[in-house]
């Protein structure tokens, strides 16, 4: 993130900085903070559930602020911001808003494109660091070998953000490779230009509605080869972040937005309990016994998973940073502890709905909302129920039924 006001030493290098990308890229516009993009989320945040996506200057608003440019690699400009910074930026999201936080995640999206060839990756950031990377990754679907490409068809389902994405992809079958080839049959993915690839408007669910995760389609569209890269293959930049484990730092990122949620919950509900009169004429909640010692637990069982999330996100990038490998037994407890605070975290959101009473109902309460995005959350596929069975077989040394961690 590059913030506005800059004192100091320090500054003639950061308006430099600016300087120079206004050079390079004229469509840049200039930083904004962080607190500047959290105060325009909060005053969007309906528009964002009725159009049923943040729309493209929300978007070009986070890119200023920093977010889609968290996880490109330095050598193309970017930030390749420590993993534990970039989610404390989208629990601060969160708070805000569920749906823009979800697509603020994708922020963390390329360090899948650091699979792809580097000449590849170039071509993508050439127009800048700034790029929004969505994907519609399932279901896999059959790709047809063409002379130095593929032809790909099919429709997938669940491309948040692709609305105000700038390059799209799709999964495709098994990776080709002889008997032996550790890439041998796994899914991998195919990126186009986001201009290239048919948005089917179809996103119309309970919570979430402004993240925009709409279908894709394509008909025997062409891609090089050189525009596919092996989901869980080894990244071809050699920077600390593209060591962070990939899928878990996906999982982890969507865990942070119930973190927000939660934080937001809690907020909410405090500021309801000096309340002159309820609904129904009772004594304010902050007289009450049961409000006080819920809303103590609540908040007790939140930092908690909070700081076991974060404790998890510091130690393996420690590792990291120290020129180790992450192994399984680290990579399992970032899986848990995102996995554990997804669920947590919506526990918390649904307990400060119960304690809210009657009002929390109506479709103006915000508190209905964070009921319902958070409930999302906990459906996503790499925070699952799933993961705990995966994770306890770790613990006691027997393989986990699926890949994993």
């Amino acid at each position: 993130m590059h913030p506005v006001h800059i004192a100091g030493a320090g500054a003639c290098t950061a308006n430099a900085r600016i300087i120079d990308m206004q050079d390079d890229y004229p469509d840049y516009a200039g930083p904004i903070s962080l607190d500047e993009l959290v105060v325009e989320i909060e005053r969007r945040r309906d528009e964002f559930d009725q159009l049923s996506h943040v729309p493209r200057d929300m978007v070009s608003k986070m890119k200023r602020a920093g977010i889609f440019r968290a996880s490109t690699p330095k050598r193309f400009g970017g930030d390749a911001l420590p993993p534990p910074r970039f989610l404390e930026m989208l629990e601060r999201i969160a708070i805000a808003d569920g749906s823009a936080a979800w697509v603020a995640a994708f922020g963390s999206a390329n360090t899948y494109l650091a699979s792809l060839p580097v000449e590849t990756q170039a071509r993508i950031y050439a127009s800048g660091p700034d790029q929004v990377f969505s994907g519609g990754l399932y279901p896999l679907q059959k790709a047809e070998c063409a002379p130095g490409g593929f032809l790909v068809s099919g429709q997938w389902r669940f491309a948040s953000g692709c609305k105000g994405a700038d390059w799209i992809g799709v999964g495709i079958g098994g990776a080709p490779g002889n008997a032996g080839d550790s890439n041998a049959g796994k899914p991998f993915t195919a990126v186009f230009p986001a201009s290239e690839v048919e948005i089917v408007d179809n996103w119309n669910v309970v919570g979430m509605q402004g993240t925009g995760s709409h279908d894709l389609r394509l008909a025997n569209k062409f891609v090089e080869e050189q525009w596919t890269f092996v989901r869980g293959g080894a990244p071809l930049i050699d920077e600390p972040l593209y060591r962070y484990p990939a899928v878990a730092y996906q999982a982890q990122v969507h865990a942070a937005v119930n973190i927000g949620l939660a934080r937001a919950a809690l907020d909410l509900l405090a500021g309801m309990s000096g309340v002159t009169k309820t609904t129904t004429g009772a004594p304010r909640l902050a007289d009450r016994a049961y409000y006080r010692a819920g809303l103590a637990q609540a908040e007790a069982n939140l930092r908690s998973a909070r700081a076991f999330f974060f404790e998890s996100a510091e130690t393996s990038w420690r590792t990291v940073l120290n020129g180790d490998p992450v192994m399984p037994d680290e990579a399992n407890l970032l899986r848990l502890s995102a996995t554990h605070a997804a669920h947590t975290c919506a526990e918390v959101v649904m307990q400060a709905y119960k304690m809210a009473g009657i009002g929390a109902i109506y479709r103006e309460s915000r508190m209905q909302r964070l009921v319902r995005d958070s409930i999302v959350v906990t459906q996503h596929a790499f925070l699952g129920e799933g993961t705990y069975d995966a994770s306890g077989a770790l613990f006691v040394g027997v393989a986990p039924v699926t890949p994993y961690p």
